[in-house]
């Protein structure tokens, strides 16, 4: 009776459940092993790589099947430059697998394996290095320890970069070490390459010029953007403080937020010429209207605004050329709530500028109809409405493009592209002329003025909110413009964020690396001139600078 339960239950096991048995006696011969893929490239716009994976190894055992005497143990840990006892404790980290050293660079693999410890193997994998370092870190992101996207671009386009690894199944013998091939079971499916709007020379600019400002005002951070007028195309995004992406371990993850996208702040006086914009648009001004700002105060129930320098009456031109708070205040009040909100959300304010990194945020731009006038006066010139720097430079494109909202993107288009109608062209070609005058004598940023070329733009000086108000000596500095103005290629936004070196005006401070910057990138882009190499005309030295707060 037994000999024939034995005899039944092995008929069984060979004809009718033989499945089993198989699978493990093949565990103990055969193992299945991934074979990872090329991950693109990203490239800039020339073709310069940014982003490249470099063949690296990673070393692997099981552990059962690992000979590691304490000798070796000192011996590995030297080569790994790790501690005996933290590589013993990752080694006995598992019963079943486990990786002895993760992306070693070659060499290393071949002086570990070169120390014949039975049972340790190598894997070939990939490990992202990034050419520019810190300079477009931002941008890129970084990938984690299987060269999958982890921040910024390298996160967003995961699904485009990222190739499909494959596997292979080896034999192996009694100390766990591959001897034969037995067959590939898939073959890897390597990643696409990726193109990005960036142009290198610059992102170099760009981040040189603002590290500098930075630091020259001992702020506590800033940001820098160059947008293609006429495709609208980020050609540089500059943040700082920033990290390496090839060396983040001691990184703090507060230097590694794209600030220019997913940090907001109030736009101050850069909002004023899109309240102008909506004004001649209504037909309620024209660029020569009268504006009396009644010495430069305007109480409005138990709050008064008030202008940097007070003047009498002012043309509109002379209320964006001399940024005055309450002359823009009284404009925006002579329109409808919902006509001034609407040119606002025309030009992209409360919505994401759809660049396609992941973390953008929209700003904020409350519903008109909950409008109270005091809101509807400060709004006019930049408090009370929150943007970040990309939204920003977006929405000047309207008037380097007469009239037209141009679709920013971090990815290359290399055409001009038609934009969405946001304001007529007139009233753009109206407010553009006003902009220039603010950057020459007796305009609030003379020190934008660039060496043969004609430029246009608008200052911004805004306290910061602190709690329920705004704290008293703590400001956001900027500028945004374009150039040249006769046919503008490039627009530029700069923010310093809390300029603490004595100067806080946006004039003073953010208007010069403006300066600097447009004029060498026009230079490297080969745009032509439109004005004399003589035309900067800047105040002597220790003059008065015009600002608005």
């Amino acid at each position: 009776m037994l000999f024939a339960v034995l005899a039944g239950r092995s008929l069984y096991l060979q004809w009718f459940d033989n499945a089993f048995l198989q699978e493990r006696g093949a565990a103990r011969y055969s193992r299945e092993l991934e074979l990872p893929a090329h991950r693109g490239r990203i490239v800039d716009r020339n073709g310069e790589p940014l982003a490249v994976s470099t063949p690296v190894k990673s070393l692997w055992a099981f552990p059962g099947q690992l000979e590691l005497s304490s000798e070796d143990l000192v011996r590995l840990a030297r080569v790994l430059d790790v501690r005996p006892a933290a590589l013993k404790s990752r080694v006995e980290a598992s019963d079943e697998f486990v990786y002895v050293a993760k992306l070693v660079s070659p060499e290393v693999a071949e002086r570990a394996l070169a120390l014949r410890i039975r049972g340790l193997n190598e894997e070939t994998a990939f490990r992202r290095y990034y050419p520019a370092g810190d300079v477009a870190s931002h941008v890129l992101g970084f990938t984690g320890d299987r060269d999958a996207g982890q921040e910024g671009i390298e996160l967003a386009q995961q699904g485009w970069l990222a190739g499909v690894p494959g596997s292979r199944r080896v034999i192996i013998n009694r100390r766990g070490e591959a001897v034969e091939d037995v067959a590939s079971i898939r073959a890897p499916q390597e990643g696409r390459d990726l193109a990005l709007s960036l142009d290198s020379r610059l992102q170099y600019l760009a981040f040189r010029e603002l590290k500098a400002a930075v630091e020259a005002n001992r702020a506590k951070a800033g940001g820098l953007v160059i947008l293609d007028a006429r495709s609208g195309e980020i050609l540089a995004l500059a943040n700082w403080p920033t990290y390496n992406p090839n060396s983040r371990d001691r990184a703090a993850r507060d230097r590694m937020r794209n600030r220019a996208l997913t940090d907001v702040f109030e736009p101050g006086s850069t909002l004023k010429p899109f309240s102008i914009a909506a004004a001649l648009d209504a037909g309620t001004v024209r660029p020569d209207t009268p504006i009396a700002t009644g010495g430069g105060t305007l109480t409005i129930g138990s709050a008064t605004i008030h202008d940097a320098h007070p003047a009498g009456t002012l043309t509109v031109e002379q209320v964006i050329q001399k940024s005055s708070n309450v002359g823009a205040a009284k404009i925006a009040l002579g329109l409808p709530a919902q006509t001034l909100w609407k040119t606002l959300a025309d030009v992209g304010f409360g919505t994401p500028p759809k660049t396609g990194f992941p973390g953008e945020v929209s700003g904020r731009l409350r519903p008109a109809k909950s409008w109270k006038p005091i809101e509807q006066a400060t709004i006019s010139y930049g408090h009370g409405i929150s943007v970040n720097l990309v939204q920003l430079a977006r929405a000047y494109t309207v008037f380097a493009g007469g009239g037209e909202l141009k679709a920013v993107s971090l990815f290359k288009t290399g055409a001009p592209v038609a934009g969405s109608p946001a304001i007529g062209r007139e009233t753009a070609l109206a407010v553009r002329r006003m902009l220039e005058l603010a950057v020459q004598p007796g305009g609030t940023a003379p020190r934008a003025q660039v060496s043969g070329y004609r430029v246009a733009g608008k200052t911004g000086t805004a306290h910061k909110l602190e709690g329920r108000g705004y704290a008293a000596n703590r400001y956001v500095s900027s500028f945004v413009g374009f150039a040249p103005v006769s046919d503008p290629r490039i627009v530029v936004a700069v923010m310093i964020d809390e300029p603490t070196a004595g100067q806080y005006y946006g004039g003073v401070v953010a208007a010069p690396v403006f300066s600097t910057v447009t004029g060498a990138a026009l230079r490297m882009l080969g745009v032509p001139t439109d004005a004399p190499v003589d035309n900067v005309i800047l105040p002597p030295d220790g003059g008065e600078v015009r600002e608005e707060t």
